[in-house]
């Protein structure tokens, strides 16, 4: 069962972060962060990423905000250019979940932006929306999205691997859960910071 429509407009600010709502006049500034091979190789983006793909995905983002079926913000560092996207979507009232994604653009990097954006929106679905636990799907071998769920209070589960399908080819998607109070094991504490110094999967 889907939630009631999520709230629209949305702008939330963070400690050197603003997370807003994607306008038109972006577009430019959209493509030059989708048309990359290393984010077409991680979710299903068309590649190449061209302005026709970048007027399809605005109309989509502003559908699925207009109607509260998600939240789809663009990350800024003071509300102007978008530098990424954060979105919370698949929404299950009954279970109180839902499903969160992020990704930022290459010139944006290491700056904790993903890091800062992903902690924002949790901690909006968490307090605001009343959520209780939240999830991500990552493939194991995108390093750097694994580590920003893992700053992030994010824990890999045990459920199966997620087949998908990209332009650049099949990718085996892990579940990874947040959540809210929950207070991590000893054990689990220990996997995580072997992962983070060895690179050893969770």
């Amino acid at each position: 069962m889907t939630a009631d429509p999520l709230p629209y407009p949305l702008r939330l600010t963070g400690t050197g972060i603003i997370l807003r709502e994607w306008r038109p006049d972006d577009l430019d500034d959209l493509v030059a962060l989708l048309d990359e091979p290393e984010i077409a190789r991680w979710t299903p983006m068309p590649s190449p990423f061209d302005a026709e793909a970048g007027r399809a995905y605005l109309k989509r983002a502003h559908q699925g905000r207009a109607n509260g079926s998600r939240i789809q913000l663009a990350i800024t560092a003071d509300g102007g250019p978008p530098v990424g996207e954060v979105l919370l979507f698949a929404v299950d009232s009954n279970l109180r979940e839902a499903e969160l994604g992020y990704l930022v653009g290459h010139p944006y990097r290491r700056r904790g932006l993903a890091s800062g954006a992903l902690s924002l929106l949790s901690g909006y679905a968490c307090h605001t929306l009343r959520l209780r636990r939240l999830l991500l799907r990552i493939d194991p071998a995108n390093v750097a999205s694994t580590s920003v769920a893992r700053r992030c209070g994010y824990w890999l589960t045990g459920e199966p691997p997620i087949h998908q399908e990209g332009p650049y080819g099949p990718t085996q998607l892990d579940t990874w859960e947040f959540v809210d109070g929950r207070v991590a094991t000893r054990t689990e504490r220990l996997k995580n910071v072997a992962a983070r110094r060895y690179g050893r999967r969770t």
